[in-house]
């Protein structure tokens, strides 16, 4: 077995060392999830089928989001970041992997423990309390695939926010801007189909929209056939691009450090 399998299991097995903490987390998710669903079916009510949802699909996007917050790490930057502050990343340099490589099999390790152990609360008793839009094995298995790309997008985001650490020396102004623009261009606030116009359009074509906007459509399967696959193909393009990036910025960074004598 190769190191990245490792550092995926020990990123698994650390993010799920707490599990009384992580289902305080969920059941903090869960509570906000009721608040927005209210809100969301009151909305919906006033104008039905807005952005070609009903109620039943926009309660479900409600749970499916706040179940996606944690895998996804909506609100949450990278330990990389305080890593590069303190001079800890000259270690991780000299590891037998790539920089990149090795936060990303470990952020996917977090990602799945979060799933385990995050994910499930909120969607249950949003089933429980409410009309509930569930997908068949095909869309259940979609929508596992639109979860990786999604946590590939996100890790692609945060990871070149955490590098700016590089740069800048504080990444407290990147990460607000970050959170801000996840916030209302990932679909956390309000679902991206009720974007008017142009808003809407430049809002669906940002990466953002493929961390939860876009696997929350597939699991309320509003798309098919090649409209799925191109949904897929959207977030693939937009992982592999900003993981070239990050590729790149990581060189740069790594020339800047041995400049400076790192």
């Amino acid at each position: 077995m190769g190191v990245l399998p490792w550092v995926w299991y020990y990123g698994f097995r650390r993010h799920t060392a707490y599990p009384v903490g992580s289902l305080a987390e969920a059941l903090t998710n869960t509570a906000f999830g009721f608040m927005r669903a209210y809100v969301l079916i009151a909305l919906w009510h006033e104008r039905p089928s807005l952005g070609g949802y009903d109620v039943t699909d926009a309660v479900t996007y409600c749970f499916v989001t706040q179940a996606l917050i944690g895998p996804i790490q909506i609100f949450g930057g990278m330990d990389l970041a305080q890593r590069i502050r303190t001079g800890d990343v000259a270690i991780d340099l000299h590891r037998p992997v790539g920089l990149q490589g090795w936060w990303l099999a470990d952020d996917l390790g977090r990602t799945t423990g979060s799933l385990v152990l995050r994910g499930g609360p909120p969607l249950l008793a949003g089933a429980l309390a409410f009309p509930f839009h569930w997908p068949g094995p095909a869309g259940l298995a979609a929508f596992a695939v639109a979860m990786l790309l999604a946590a590939l997008v996100s890790f692609g985001m945060r990871y070149l926010v955490a590098l700016g650490m590089f740069w800048l020396h504080d990444d407290r102004g990147l990460n607000a801007i970050t959170l801000v623009m996840s916030l209302f261009f990932s679909g956390m606030i309000l679902p991206l189909v009720v974007f008017p116009g142009r808003l809407g359009e430049v809002a669906r074509a940002l990466p953002w929209a493929a961390q939860l906007q876009v696997p929350a459509d597939v699991f309320l399967g509003q798309y098919s056939g090649t409209d799925l696959l191109g949904a897929l193909t959207f977030q693939a393009a937009w992982a592999v691009a900003l993981l070239a990036a990050g590729h790149l910025l990581t060189r740069a960074a790594r020339r800047k450090l041995v400049i400076h004598g790192g």
